[in-house]
Parts: structure tokens; sequence; C-alpha cells
């Protein structure tokens, strides 16, 4: 009994290690300037109408408060 402990200790430290180890690759994102939006307030108000129109998000940027759209590059 006490092997098949460390055994099945041994393969999870094993598979959570290699877990560890592999490097994930994440997309980039850019920032697409919406025109005619209007002043940006709000950050989620921003956010939530870039993704109804299909970007993955959104924040307000700059002295103007622009809507810029993230979208996967």
């Amino acid at each position: 009994m006490e092997r098949k402990t460390f055994s099945f200790l041994f393969l999870l430290l094993l598979v959570l290690a290699s877990d560890v180890a592999v490097e994930r690759g994440e997309a980039r994102t850019c920032m697409i300037k919406k025109e005619g939006w209007g002043k940006c307030l709000i950050d989620t108000t921003c956010a939530h109408s870039c993704k109804n129109r299909g970007y993955i998000g959104g924040n307000c940027k700059g002295m103007t408060r622009t809507c810029y759209c993230l979208v996967n590059c």
C-alpha cells in the first residue's frame, strides 16, 4: 500500500512539474481607436461596447478619453 501511495505522489509531482515547465504562448493584442463614439468616461462601458461589436475588450485612453478596442493581432 505504501508503495502505491509513493508511486501516485511521484506521478502527481511529475505532472505538476511538467505543467509549470511548459511556457505558454499568448496572443498579442492590438488597440484600435474607435471614432465617433463620443467621450469615453468609464472603462467598463468601453469594454462592453467593444465586446458587443466582436472585439475582445476595450479601454479608455488619453487626454481626450477615447475608446480603444482590443483585438488579437
